[in-house]
């Protein structure tokens, strides 16, 4: 299967040039396009969320996608990179026009793979040191990282404060806890909780 991917950027643009681009391509290889994938979005959205994610989840071995140029298939290095790295996996090939390059399966292609399976895993790995360095410092400035540390409610603010003797009472005398929390209108486990704090 050969695809013609074709992404702008606004509504404002055009997708007649690039498509005017890959049909005299084809024509010009005697190649045929079988499907076309046209969207409206930028490119810095990840390639997942994107009609692209979807094309490349059922690229298959000798598809071809044929777009104008790199910066179709994303704005940014490390994306384009990841892009062509999961199509050399799946033996998929890339072309584009204005670029000229043609990711296949020579020895051109694969050492490209590599260098980008290879860079992609360093940027992660940057990131990833990046990110830890940055939670170290908030630490070393008395940041507090992770959820808020939970707050010790006032005595006041409990259910039944105040009542605490009179239901300690009531329980050592042997009366049960649901009667107890049906006579104070609560529910059994807030007599428990109370309870629980006389230990």
């Amino acid at each position: 299967m050969i695809y013609g991917y074709i992404r702008v950027s606004s509504d404002k643009q055009t997708v007649e040039n690039q498509r005017f681009e890959i049909e005299h391509f084809c024509k010009a290889e005697n190649l045929k396009v079988d499907g076309w994938i046209e969207e409206t979005v930028s490119g810095l959205q990840n390639y997942s969320k994107r009609q692209l994610g979807l094309l490349l989840a059922r690229v298959k071995k000798g598809d071809i996608i044929i777009c104008s140029e790199l910066s179709r298939l994303g704005r940014s290095l490390f994306m384009i990179m990841d892009i062509l790295n999961l199509c050399m996996n799946r033996e998929c090939r890339v072309w584009t026009i204005k670029d000229n390059y043609r990711l296949g399966e020579d020895i051109q292609s694969k050492v490209l793979a590599f260098a980008f399976g290879l860079s992609a895993e360093i940027e992660r790995n940057l990131i990833s040191q990046r990110t830890r360095e940055a939670l170290q410092r908030k630490r070393f400035e008395g940041v507090h990282i992770g959820r808020p540390q939970g707050r010790t409610t006032s005595p006041d603010k409990l259910k039944l404060y105040g009542y605490e003797k009179e239901i300690y009472a009531l329980a050592d005398s042997g009366v049960p806890v649901y009667h107890i929390a049906k006579l104070y209108g609560v529910s059994r486990s807030v007599i428990y909780r109370i309870l629980a704090r006389r230990l």
